[in-house]
């Protein structure tokens, strides 16, 4: 598989520096002789081709793009460092009756990771205690505290899930108390290894899996496969036989999708088998969860990374962090619908909390940039701003002013020390920058990766940190204008977007990270009968000679693009096709993400 050329198509709108929203598009074309070799593949269909192309896909691999198979794409457990010797340690702990604790970050995949665990521990008949941190107490990650505090209480050994393997000073501390750690983790590491009683990370600089991009709940279903596999070889079970661990790929899937993972190799076939999986409704917790939310059916990236994610993340956000990793291991129905109806309360919380940040945060923004509008970069910064959803009002800011962008929190009970997480655009590595930052003593602590980063400041470094940033970030000018790229990949008449379309443009999905969804132009269209939903979205109809499209555009009040369709005129669209269904009538609509004067 080759990455393929990625040209523009002529006469698209690229006449048209910039879009009402602030991007430029481009229409892209495939390799022809690609598209042509691909149309055996996908039943003849040349857009399918066309996507498929586009996506880097060529007919050697469109099988197993198409069709991802455990079979295929499942790697050898043993390929990973140390996974032979924790399934041992951990069998062992099963077998002997140990008191064995997981400590679970308190994102969704940190949830779902220590759930498969959790479901694995009760198939042999064993309970599996559960610790997850606090996130403005504690912090992410296990510390010497927790640790002192799990062996205080009894546990003899302790596995990590979805942290812990850059814990230093924690995991020191375990050496010392004696309280054996199996660290379970996907992050970056850099320098030694630290001493545990086993590491498994795909990212670990001496491991050779080359499964990187595993998400946590990956890294923990191959664990699991290598429990069975190391009890088939000692020829040992529990009563029932050994655990069937096709059911926990429901959870592998939710933890792929909401840790953002790459949808390539093994993570195309956690997800594809997942989300059929999830489908069969056989997790009490994730039921409970839709019922109490009015979901219904859970069975696409849409209902678990949007729907579900979110909910699933809110305890740790703003209330308690616990509660996403119980709801997805219990079984008990009255149990699952207490915990999912908590969650849905705290999920409207973190709504109303993000929401106004937001409104703080983008007049900031607003204002930074009416002031020196070549700024690179956004800082918003309140006091009082809670750090469970700064994260989320960074990644807002980046998408609506196409730059990388942190927010900043202190106070009001939150403590004298400022929090701060922030978010980027492709090609300017802000974790980096933030690293540096902190190396140079600007801010206290900070770091994270190229696309995101968080940190701690006192608030009084506030000015110093947004001149030095303001700096820093001058040399990214030419990135930061690569950022502004819209890429689409065909053009549509409304018309043509029928069910049917939208069905075959499913078949070759899992869409995510990687493997993005389809955009379409609608060139030269009309807008009509533009009206609010809620308090942020906007609906509409759009047609031309072709036909009608009825069409949403997801936090646009407010936005240029409100005052571009309510303006109306020649008009295109760039967008993606869904399926609406409204009072048991499926319909298809277009979700507007940016709109360009013809």
């Amino acid at each position: 598989m080759t990455k393929p050329a990625r040209k523009s198509v002529p006469g698209a709108p690229e006449a048209v520096a910039l879009s009402v929203g602030g991007r430029r598009w481009r229409v892209l074309e495939a390799e022809p002789r690609t598209v042509q070799s691909l149309l055996p593949a996908v039943g003849g269909s040349d857009l399918l081709a066309r996507l498929l192309a586009v996506r880097g896909v060529e007919a050697a691999g469109a099988a197993g793009y198409l069709a991802p198979t455990l079979r295929e794409f499942f790697p050898d457990p043993s390929s990973f460092a140390d996974m032979d010797k924790a399934a041992g340690v951990i069998l062992d702990a099963i077998l002997d009756g140990r008191k064995v604790v997981v400590f679970a970050d308190y994102d969704v995949d940190g949830g779902t990771s220590s759930a498969i665990l959790a479901r694995y521990f009760r198939a042999w008949g064993r309970d599996l205690g559960l610790y997850v941190p606090d996130r403005l107490e504690e912090g992410y990650g296990p510390s010497p505290e927790a640790f002192r505090y799990l062996k205080a209480r009894g546990a003899e050994l302790v596995i990590t899930v979805d942290c812990g393997a850059a814990a230093i000073r924690a995991l020191d501390e375990a050496v010392a108390i004696d309280l054996p750690i199996v660290v379970i983790d996907h992050h970056l590491m850099s320098g030694a290894v630290p001493h545990t009683a086993a590491l498994v990370n795909p990212n670990r600089p001496d491991c050779n899996s080359g499964q990187g991009h595993l998400a946590a709940a990956g890294v923990v279903f191959v664990f699991v496969a290598a429990l069975n596999r190391l009890a088939r070889e000692r020829a040992i079970a529990p009563p029932g036989g050994l655990p069937d661990i096709m059911p926990l790929l429901d959870l592998c899937a939710l933890g792929t999708l909401c840790d953002m993972a790459p949808l390539h190799g093994v993570n195309r076939a956690f997800v594809r088998q997942g989300l059929s999986m999830m489908a069969r409704d056989q997790n009490p917790g994730l039921r409970a969860l839709a019922d109490v939310s009015g979901i219904g059916k859970v069975e696409t990236v849409y209902h678990a990374t949007f729907l579900l994610g979110p909910r699933l993340n809110a305890g740790g956000r703003v209330g308690d962090p616990w509660l996403a990793a119980k709801l997805l291991a219990t079984d008990d129905r009255a149990e699952a619908i207490e915990l999912a109806e908590r969650l849905h309360g705290l999920n409207d919380e973190r709504k109303a909390l993000e929401a106004a940040i937001l409104d703080a945060a983008t007049a900031q923004a607003e204002r930074a940039l009416a002031e020196n509008p070549a700024r690179g970069v956004l800082i918003a910064a309140g006091e009082g701003w809670h750090p469970g959803v700064i994260g989320i009002v960074a990644g807002r800011l980046k998408d609506r002013f196409h730059l990388p962008s942190i927010v900043i929190g202190w106070g009001d009970g939150l403590g004298p020390v400022a929090k701060g997480s922030g978010r980027s655009v492709k090609g300017v590595n802000l974790g980096a920058a933030i690293s540096e930052a902190a190396r140079q003593g600007v801010i206290l602590s900070g770091g994270g990766h190229a696309m995101a980063g968080g940190l701690s400041m006192d608030p009084d470094q506030l000015p110093a940190f947004d001149a030095w940033m303001l700096d820093h970030m001058s040399s990214f000018a030419a990135e930061r204008d690569a950022a502004l790229d819209m890429d689409i990949d065909a053009v549509l008449a409304p018309g043509a977007a029928t069910p049917q379309l939208v069905t075959a443009i499913a078949s070759i999905g899992p869409f995510g990270v990687g493997a993005p969804e389809p955009v379409f132009l609608l060139k030269d269209v009309n807008v009509t009968g533009v009206r609010r939903v809620g308090t942020q979205h906007l609906r509409f109809t759009v047609e031309d000679a072709s036909g009608r499209l009825e069409s949403i555009a997801w936090r646009a009040e407010g936005t240029p693009m409100s005052d571009a369709l309510r303006q109306g005129g020649r008009l295109s669209l760039a967008g993606r096709l869904k399926t609406d269904t409204w009072n048991g009538r499926e319909r298809v609509q277009l979700e507007t993400l940016d709109v360009s004067r013809v």
